[in-house]
């Protein structure tokens, strides 16, 4: 109503000024016209639609997890075995401990376990950790129980965790038994990149269980005790700085003494 009575106004006014023909009336009335469409539009247009948010994802929400998988390799239960009328059940290593601390090995098999450890024999990863090659522990057993006398039994499925970013770690419980009775069980572990060294990293996980098992008979034991740890360092190796030779990082590196640093780091002066 207000916009009609502007338009009205301004009509008188121009009636006022000039005679209203009707070529005149028509133009002011087309112009008058377009005016109140134009403010209804204005006044009419309805909002703009607002398109909601989108939700985030499930997916954008859950933060990555590792996943654990199991590989069906357990061991198969064997079936007992018959001897004429005997009949001699096998033994399940996947569950027994037959054998467990029933009585001493013998002295002249106790003597090569309990051999002292030579430090010639002792390597260290540039992390400082001090360990003998898992290669040297099954001399050690070859010599003490004869080769065949001794083996490891799996105690269940190989797991494999995976890394949200890619590659991951095998873990595996085996058993060790020498002469027919059960010595020690341990699980053994080891990291891989990728999924091609899976195969890789189980052979791993396997030697690495055994280094545990030969805790409990005594083998290498100088490696886990502090005051041998602290004298071999001291005597046999060095700390040195390295420096990457892509990245050109620098750190802190042991070696034995004698032997340099290997790829792709390189001996470096500090602050140099």
């Amino acid at each position: 109503m207000a916009t009609l009575r502007i338009v009205a106004a301004g009509m008188r006014r121009l009636s006022a000024q000039r005679p209203l023909t009707r070529s005149n009336a028509t133009s002011v009335s087309s112009r008058y016209t377009s005016a109140i469409t134009a403010s209804r539009r204005i006044g009419t247009s309805p909002p703009k639609r607002q398109t909601p948010a989108t939700a985030p994802t499930a997916a954008a929400e859950k933060p990555a997890t590792s996943r654990l998988t199991s590989i069906k390799d357990g061991p198969i239960a064997s079936p007992d075995i018959e001897f004429g009328d005997e009949v001699i059940g096998a033994t399940d290593w996947s569950r027994s401990f037959s054998g467990l601390s029933q009585t001493p090995f013998a002295k002249e098999v106790s003597d090569v376990l309990l051999q002292p450890l030579d430090p010639a024999e002792v390597e260290i990863k540039p992390d400082g950790i001090i360990y003998l090659p898992e290669i040297k522990y099954r001399r050690i057993l070859n010599r003490a129980f004869g080769p065949g006398g001794w083996g490891l039994a799996p105690r269940g499925e190989t797991q494999i965790s995976e890394k949200p970013n890619g590659g991951g770690i095998v873990t595996r419980e085996y058993a060790l038994v020498c002469h027919g009775r059960l010595v020690s069980v341990a699980r053994g572990e080891q990291d891989y990149f990728d999924e091609f060294g899976i195969p890789t990293a189980m052979e791993a996980c396997k030697s690495n269980a055994m280094m545990r098992c030969c805790k409990d008979l005594g083998v290498a034991s100088e490696l886990w005790d502090p005051r041998f740890i602290r004298k071999w360092k001291k005597e046999n190796a060095s700390e040195l700085f390295g420096e990457h030779v892509v990245t050109k990082k620098k750190k802190k590196l042991w070696v034995r003494k004698g032997d340099s640093l290997d790829y792709p780091y390189q001996a470096s002066k500090f602050g140099s």
